[in-house]
C-alpha cells in the first residue's frame, strides 16, 4: 500500500470548509528577511496544510489559480520539466485503486505527500463521498482536476496565495506578478525534501528499518557535506526529480565490473563488484525498486546459458510485516555478487552480466496478489489495479551489459 508516515494519530483531518481562516505564523511573506531554515520549514510544512483562502483582491484569474498549467504560463521550463516527473503522477492508478479500499483517515495519510494541498483533499473527498466533504463547489481558483494532478507547484511554492522559492539566480527577473515571492534558502536544503522522504523515528518499519529513510541515509553518507538532494535531483534548478526510473541517473550512481576466476576442474566463478559512487543514499533507497543482475555464459557459437541471478534491493513481503533480504549498497560502499558455474576448458566463451532495473518490483508483487482475488474488490479498484500493473511493467528497462572472459590457462 502507499507509504504511511505514522499512525492514525498523525493523520491530517480533512478541512471542512474551502475558505477556512488559515493564518501562518507571524512573519510569513516578509521580503528579504527569511527566517532560519528550520523555523521556515516547520511553518511551511505545518500539518495539515491550511486552505489558501480567498485570493488578494488585485489578483488576476491566472495569478489566483492553483493549477500547474497556470504557473506554466510564465514558468514554462519548470512546468514542462514537472510534467515529465513522477511528482506530476503521484495521484495515479497506483494510488487510486487503494482509495477505493480506504477510509478517509487512511487516505489523508497518503495525501500528505501525494496530494498535500487542502484544496486537493477536498476535491478527492467530494469525489469519494467521504464525510466532511465541502458541500459547495470549489471556488474559481481551484481547478476541478487539481486533486488528480499530484504534487503540484503550489504544494511547494504557495501558502495563503503567497509565493515562496529559492533566492533568485544570477540574472533572474524577479518580476511583480502575484506580488513577487519570498526567498528562502530552505528550498536549497535537503531538509525541504525530508518532509516526504523521511519518516520519523516512530514511523512504520520492518526489521527496525523505516519504510522511508532517505534523508537519514544521505545525512550519514560521505556525500552529505558537499551535495544536497537538489544538487542531484534538480540540477541547475530543473524540476525533473529523476531517480531510478531514469537510466542515465541510475548509471551515474554505479561503478560496476565483472571478473571470471578459475576454480579448477572446469569450474569457474563470475564475480560482479557493484559500487555506489553516485547515489547519496542507499542504492536503491527503499523497498520498491530492485536491480536484477543476470549472469549468462555465452559460448563461441552464440548459444547462451543462464548461470544465476542476484538482486540488489530491500525485499519485504507484500503485507509489509517481514524482511526477506536486504542487499542495498550504502553511499560510497560496494558489494560483491558471485556465481559458480561450469564451462568448457577449451574456451571461446565469455560471461555476460545483464543489469535490469525494475523500479516498481514491490508494487508488481502486490498488484498481482490483489488481482488474483479481483472478485473480492470493487470494480473501480480492479480497473485501476490493472492500469497500475501495466505502468509498473512498462517502467522496467535494461540498464547495461558487461562482459568478461575467462583467465588464460597456463
Amino acid at each position: 500500500m502507499s507509504k504511511r508516515r505514522g499512525g492514525r494519530a498523525r493523520r491530517a483531518a480533512l478541512p471542512l470548509l474551502w475558505l477556512a481562516a488559515a493564518l501562518l505564523s507571524a512573519g510569513c511573506g516578509q521580503r528579504g528577511t527569511p527566517p532560519p531554515v528550520d523555523v521556515f520549514l516547520a511553518r511551511h510544512w505545518a500539518e495539515p496544510l491550511p486552505p489558501q483562502g480567498p485570493p488578494p483582491a488585485g489578483f488576476s484569474t491566472l495569478e489566483a489559480s492553483l493549477s500547474p498549467q497556470a504557473c506554466g504560463q510564465c514558468h514554462a521550463p519548470q512546468y514542462e520539466a514537472w510534467r515529465t516527473s513522477l511528482h506530476s503522477r503521484t495521484v495515479g492508478p497506483g494510488l487510486l485503486w487503494q482509495l477505493a479500499l480506504m477510509d478517509q483517515a487512511q487516505a489523508n495519510g497518503c495525501f500528505r505527500c501525494h496530494a498535500p494541498l487542502a484544496e486537493q483533499k477536498a476535491l478527492l473527498a467530494i469525489e469519494h463521498g467521504w464525510q466532511g466533504a465541502p458541500p459547495l463547489p470549489p471556488p474559481g481558483y481551484v481547478d476541478p482536476q487539481l486533486g488528480h494532478q499530484g504534487l503540484v507547484c503550489a504544494a511547494c511554492h504557495v501558502r495563503e496565495h503567497r509565493r515562496f522559492g529559492p533566492p533568485a539566480g544570477p540574472g533572474a527577473d524577479s518580476g511583480v506578478a502575484h506580488g513577487g515571492f519570498t526567498a528562502s534558502p530552505a528550498f536549497q536544503d535537503s531538509r525541504f525534501c525530508a518532509h516526504c522522504h523521511q519518516f520519523p523515528p516512530n514511523g512504520p518499519s520492518v526489521a527496525g528499518k523505516l519504510f522511508e529513510d532517505t534523508w537519514n541515509q544521505w545525512a550519514a553518507s560521505p556525500m552529505a557535506p558537499g551535495r544536497s538532494c537538489q544538487s542531484c535531483h534538480m540540477p541547475d534548478r530543473q524540476h525533473l526529480w529523476r531517480g531510478i526510473h531514469d537510466p542515465d541517473t541510475t548509471r551515474s550512481a554505479l561503478d560496476l565490473g565483472v571478473q571470471v576466476a578459475a576454480l579448477g576442474g572446469g569450474r569457474y566463478e563470475a564475480r560482479a563488484r557493484v559500487r555506489n559512487v553516485g547515489a547519496g543514499h542507499h542504492f536503491p533507497t527503499y523497498m520498491v525498486p530492485k536491480i536484477e543482475l543476470d549472469f549468462v555464459r555465452r559460448d563461441a557459437d552464440g548459444a547462451t546459458q543462464a548461470l544465476g541471478r542476484h538482486v540488489i534491493g530491500w525485499s519485504v513481503d507484500t503485507q509489509l510485516t517481514r524482511e526477506i533480504a536486504d542487499t542495498r549498497i550504502s553511499a560510497g560502499a560496494s558489494r560483491d555478487f558471485t556465481v559458480p558455474f561450469a564451462a568448457p576448458r577449451s574456451g571461446g566463451w565469455k560471461v555476460e552480466l545483464v543489469v535490469r532495473v525494475k523500479p516498481g518490483e514491490h508494487y508488481e508483487r502486490m498488484y498481482r496478489e490483489y488481482l488474483a482475488r479481483a472478485a473480492e474488490l470493487p470494480p473501480q479498484a480492479v480497473s485501476q489495479l490493472r492500469r497500475a500493473l501495466a505502468e509498473v511493467l512498462a517502467a522496467e528497462y535494461e540498464l547495461m551489459r558487461v562482459a568478461a572472459t575467462p583467465p588464460i590457462a597456463n
